[in-house]
Order: C-alpha cells, then structure tokens, then sequence
C-alpha cells in the first residue's frame, strides 16, 4: 500500500515561511529556504531546472519518485497562486483540502470533507505511488488522523524568528524513529518515519 509522506524545507526554528506569505509573496521573506534547489551542480532527475548537490540530489529525487500525488491545504494552495493550474510536483496530480471552495483546475481536485477524504482521493490518483502532503495545517490534521508514515525535514540552517509554523499545535505527543540523517552544504536532510 502506499505511504502517506511529507518532505518540507523548514527553518532550524520550524518555520516553511519567513514573514508575510502570501500570494505572489509565497514565502514571504523566507526564500533562502529553498536556495538548497539551485546550488549545486547535479541536476535533479524528476524536476527540471534544480541543480543541487550531489549529497540532496539523492535524497531529493528519490522522495520526488515515489510520489503519485499531492495534498495541499488552502493557504499553500492560495501563497502559491494555485499552482498555475498545476501542481508542485511535474507528474504527480494535486488535491486541495478547503473548507470552502476555491477555484480549481481540470487537472486539480478540491476536497472539501476532510483530511480522511482528502488523502483517499489522492491515494486513487497516485497509481500505488506515496501520497505526499504540503503545508502545516494539513499535516497537522493528518498526524491528528494517524495518516502520516513519514517525515522528512529539509533542515535549512537558519532562525527565520516568525513565519508559519510546520507543525500546528498537536494533541499529544508524537513519536519518530530517525531513518537517515544526511549533511549537505546549505541543508541537512532528517528522515524520519512515524510511530
């Protein structure tokens, strides 16, 4: 069966963004989180256009290959202008998780019943691929769920001081057991599964 994963750049302090995210501004002032994509010389096999180092590209596209799809919640969906019809990822189809509607593409899925629903109809759409989840508010519902079997942390060596948060105020505590830890200049790659 597939698995439920998310793989996130995030601040040493836990932010994905730094100040004012929002749309047109995705990141806010936290762009340095994704530098790791373009500095170094490996082109990436799965998505066009990043070069990183040889040590992240390992790891990086062999997380992008297992995906057959994307979760989204609505703030990352809306900060990243709707994926311009898309998705984050160059194959994989997206599914957005609102309480309301939002405009959505022929080649995107609105789900608007819950995290539950949302990871099932991503799960159809992935093919026997892993479901992969963007954004704290979703990954917090699906840890609240028991939905998630892996993180990974794409940790950047900075104190961004605000932002949004990865991880949302959860109901108890939840454990991890460290699969690989590896360093690479300007990110060290966490990877962890559930327990």
């Amino acid at each position: 069966m597939s698995k439920v994963i998310t793989a996130h750049s995030v601040s040493v302090d836990g932010y994905v963004t730094g100040r004012d995210p929002r749309a047109g501004h995705g990141l806010g002032d936290g762009g340095m989180l994704f530098d790791w994509y373009f500095d170094g010389d490996t082109p990436s096999q799965v998505f066009d256009g990043f070069k990183l180092a040889e040590q992240s590209v390992r790891i990086f596209d062999a997380l992008a290959g297992r995906v057959g799809a994307v979760v989204a919640g609505r703030n990352t969906y809306e900060d990243s202008e709707h994926f311009n019809g898309g998705s984050p990822h160059p194959t994989a189809p997206l599914v957005i998780l609102s309480h309301s509607p939002v405009p959505v593409s022929e080649r995107q899925t609105l789900v608007t019943t819950g995290v539950e629903d949302a990871i099932a109809a991503a799960r159809e759409l992935a093919g026997g691929k892993d479901v992969s989840l963007m954004g704290g508010g979703v990954l917090t519902a699906a840890l609240q769920a028991g939905l998630v079997d892996e993180v990974v942390l794409h940790q950047i060596p900075i104190l961004l001081g605000h932002g949004r948060p990865f991880f949302q105020s959860l109901p108890e505590h939840v454990q991890l057991r460290l699969i690989e830890a590896i360093p690479a200049p300007g990110v060290t790659h966490l990877h962890y599964e559930v327990q």
